[in-house]
Formats: C-alpha cells, structure tokens, sequence
C-alpha cells in the first residue's frame, strides 16, 4: 500500500522549494517560471512613464509675470483722482479719504470732493475694483498743515483696525521749492473697501491730494475673458527734470523685476498594446502566499 504521508511529506518539501521567499522578495531561480520549452513566447505589459525637461527659454525673449499680454494698461489720462478736503467748522476736524465698507460720516462742516468723479462714487467703485495708489502730490492753502500726519487705516468686518502714519514733511527735498506743495513717488496705498486715509484739518485750510493709480483691478474684464488686471507703465511726470529723466528707464510693475519662465517640454512614452510572440498567449503565473 502506498504510504500517504511520504507522499504529503514530498508536496511539503516541493512547496517549500517553490515558495520559500513568500514574503515577496522572489528570486526567479527558486521556482519554475511555467514557461520551460515556450521562452521564444513573452507577454509584455508596459506601463506609462513621463520624462519632464526643463528647457530654458531665449535671452532674447523677455518675460515677465506683470507684463503679459493678457494684462490690461491702464490709459495714462485715466489714473489720477484729485481730491479736495476743505474745513469749514471753525475747529480742527479730521477728515476721512475713501474707506467704502465703513461709510463713516465726516464732520460737520468738512467737504470731501473727487473733481474727476465724486467721492462715493470712487468710494463704490473701490469695491469692486480695488486699485493701488503710486505716488501722491499734496498741496495746502497753509503749510503748518504739513505737521499733521496722514493715518493709513485699514478696517476688516471682523473687528482688526490696522494704521499706518505718513509723515508729510519727510517727502520734503531741496526740489521742491513751494512751501505749500509736496510731491512724492515713494507715497503708496491699496484702495479697497476696508482702506481708508484719514487727516486732521485745521480750521479754514485746504488740502488736494493728487493720488496716481499705479494698478487696478477691472472685473468687466472677466466678461471677456481677460485678465483682471490693468498695470500703469508710464511714469508719472513730476515737472522736475532730475526726477523724470530717471523714470524715463523702463521698470516693472510693482518694483519686481522681470522673471524668466521656463518652459515645460514632456515627453511622454506611449503605453504599447499587448504583443503576443510566439503564437500563443502564456497565462501569468499568479503568486500566493500561505
């Protein structure tokens, strides 16, 4: 009689030589791949692969992130608000210079004007398009105004109040040569519906502030499926030809300089189709673990 337990002892043996490395680290010489006799038939499964090159692009093609031609330019006679601020109430009074959401009252006897528009219409306006104030000139009917500080407020729903202090007087230089007048490049603000600038005017003075609008946004723009986006590239002409000549020199939105992409090349290798060498199709050997 056939004795069953050399025969079970044999199938232990043989399925420990074959699967010995279960764990998964398999060395093909440790089992029988299936394939003895066939090895001029293979079944080939490529899988999808993608090589990325970075090509830098030509010297001679200037990029830049704020100059593309999917951003507007803002029209050079359509940048600047003047604003007069006069006071009439025979006191101090602080007066308050845009700042939308707030829609805080001004004082009895204080006029806020925007001879281009009016003011709660750039106060509307601001809402929906913000835009960026770069470089300011201001002149008053007294210059003991120029001790009182500008105040750059920014107020949000939820209660945070931030103010920055702008110091008239050290826009002040040897080239400008009125008393009563300052001009300065350096001024910037962003015009939102949270900002706002505030001042005290003394009793019977009058300020007008000459803001320039460096950058804005245009939502119209979306409906054409534009960049929001419009940039002032000319400079703002100062009457000073020490200052001018100098902006005459080509800059970039914002102070950044310009930045060279680079281009993107993939090369993507296909995923062939099955190929059957051989004439047959070999079933994959299916490995399981005990």
């Amino acid at each position: 009689m056939r004795d069953f337990d050399d025969d079970i002892l044999a199938y232990e043996d043989d399925a420990e030589d074959r699967y010995d490395d279960f764990d998964g680290d398999y060395d093909e010489d440790d089992f029988d791949s299936g394939f003895e006799g066939h090895e001029d038939s293979y079944y080939e499964d490529d899988f999808e692969e993608e090589e990325v090159e970075y090509v830098d692009v030509d010297d001679d093609e200037d990029y830049d992130n704020y100059k593309t031609s999917s951003i507007g330019r803002i029209d050079p006679n359509d940048r600047t608000l003047t604003v007069v601020v006069k006071n009439a109430s025979r006191a101090d009074a602080e007066a308050i210079v845009f700042g939308a959401n707030e829609e805080a009252a001004q004082p009895a006897g204080v006029t806020v004007v925007v001879e281009e528009s009016s003011h709660k219409e750039v106060r509307e306006e601001s809402k929906a398009n913000p835009f960026k104030v770069g470089g300011m000139k201001l002149s008053v009917s007294n210059p003991l105004q120029f001790d009182n500080v500008l105040k750059v407020v920014k107020r949000t729903a939820s209660g945070s109040n931030t103010e920055r202090v702008y110091q008239p007087r050290n826009a002040t230089s040897p080239q400008n040569f009125t008393q009563t007048l300052i001009d300065d490049d350096n001024f910037e603000m962003n015009v939102t519906g949270q900002d706002s600038l505030r001042v005290l005017v003394k009793d019977g003075v009058t300020l007008v502030f000459t803001f320039t609008i460096k950058a804005r946004a245009n939502m119209g723009n979306l409906l054409k499926g534009n960049n929001v986006a419009e940039l002032s590239t000319v400079p703002r002409t100062t009457g000073l030809p020490q200052i001018d000549l100098l902006r005459k020199k080509k800059s970039t939105a914002f102070g950044l300089k310009p930045t060279r992409k680079r281009r993107v090349v993939k090369r993507v290798k296909r995923r062939p189709s099955r190929r059957i060498v051989g004439g047959r199709r070999p079933r994959r050997l299916i490995r399981r673990r005990r």
